[in-house]
């Protein structure tokens, strides 16, 4: 990973430091240290995940899978990167097995398709590397429920309040323990590669500092042994709905024309740009509170514009268009950038029937697990397994 010098420089993220630094209480043993933060001398592990939801969409690129892709292509030569398609996460809701096993495909094929290198980057199946759920258990043996019980996400998932309890009757009929326990499992993915930073969105910040948490137990209980990792946001902002532009563009989401796929051909590009929700005013202006449908598709301009310019310098610079003409701008720009991945992801999935994916993913659980097995070592002999 980057010094905090490199990551200015280079623009690439911002450090959130709540996460970075918390003062340790004080302690009577020297044996019980709440916390283990990486030394500026250790070499840096960034690690980040992806669930197999299939192909990813644009909101995915440019919130996340984009910036995987400038820091392997900016990181120093002895940092680790780790890029996991984490399958386990997504069986916390059912499952058609047969379609687990064809979306974790598609989402290997896109992050190589995106431009992440298995040669720079250690790419797998979270599943592949037993590590993970081993860590998973001995971290749940000091997590605190309370804590877990305070967690947004599962109450999402099964649409509660957000002030709903484990034990409340709307939610012990709906809820299963791998949902809720998954922060748990989300903290042994970063913590068994001994991560030093880890980039995630906003709405991922909680998780992040749920593992500096697991962290903070495992280490009083044990001595310094697991490292508190840094949290990296991403610059990026949301990227929303194209028929809903109060809401994030989603997978989720009934109908396919509120979301572009980054393997999406010009012609259903330029048909989802054309359809997408604006208003009955027949100008270009930045004015998120009262034009939201316009201004979206300027922030989405913004992102490939080659001379730089953010979304309200967009909204003068095509003032005296008609929506019609710059629709047909901003569907253009997004197919330019899109078309190669588009064409190296097509030639991912039908080459040797992808056998080339499974070579790519069998090497990169090998490697992952020698990273992870060299944390375990420490793992059992601090808690005497």
């Amino acid at each position: 990973m980057f010094s905090a010098r490199l990551l200015i420089r280079r623009g690439l993220f911002r450090c959130n430091s709540s996460f970075l630094l918390r003062s340790s209480p004080p302690l009577t043993s020297s044996r019980h240290i709440s916390s283990s933060s990486p030394t500026p001398s250790q070499d840096q592990v960034i690690f980040s995940g992806i669930q197999p939801t299939g192909i990813p969409h644009l909101g995915n690129y440019l919130g996340a899978l984009q910036q995987w892709v400038k820091l392997q292509d900016s990181a120093k030569p002895e940092t680790k990167l780790l890029y996991s398609v984490v399958d386990l996460h997504a069986i916390t809701v059912p499952q058609d097995p047969r379609a687990l096993r064809r979306t974790k495909r598609e989402s290997l094929a896109a992050l190589l398709a995106i431009g992440l290198d298995p040669g720079r980057s250690i790419l797998f199946y979270q599943s592949s590397v037993f590590a993970h759920s081993e860590l998973m258990w001995i971290l749940s043996c000091t997590a605190s429920m309370g804590y877990l019980a305070r967690m947004t996400q599962w109450k999402s998932k099964l649409s509660l309040k957000n002030d709903a309890l484990p034990l409340d009757e709307s939610s012990k009929s709906k809820l299963k323990l791998g949902l809720f326990s998954y922060p748990v499992l989300q903290a042994a993915d970063i913590l068994v590669h001994r991560a030093t930073h880890v980039p995630v969105g906003e709405d991922q910040s909680q998780h992040l500092e749920f593992a500096r948490e697991c962290v903070t137990n495992f280490n009083h209980n044990y001595g310094p042994t697991l490292i508190q990792p840094q949290t990296i946001l991403s610059p990026a902002k949301r990227v929303m709905s194209l028929q809903e532009p109060h809401l994030k563009m989603s997978k989720s989401h009934l109908d396919p024309q509120s979301r572009i796929l980054i393997t999406d051909s010009s012609s259903t590009i330029h048909k989802k740009i054309m359809a997408a929700l604006t208003d009955s005013t027949n100008t270009v202006s930045w004015n998120p509170q009262n034009r939201p449908g316009v201004s979206n598709l300027l922030e989405l301009l913004s992102h490939f514009d080659t001379k730089g310019r953010n979304a309200a310098e967009l909204g003068e610079a095509y003032a005296d268009h008609s929506l019609g003409k710059f629709k047909k701008i901003v569907a253009e720009a997004i197919s330019e950038r899109l078309e190669p991945i588009r064409l190296r992801y097509e030639k991912l999935m039908s080459e040797d029937e992808g056998g080339y994916l499974d070579q790519v993913e069998m090497e990169g659980a090998r490697k992952a697990r020698e990273s992870a097995d060299k944390t375990m070592v420490l793992v059992r002999e601090a808690v005497g397994l």
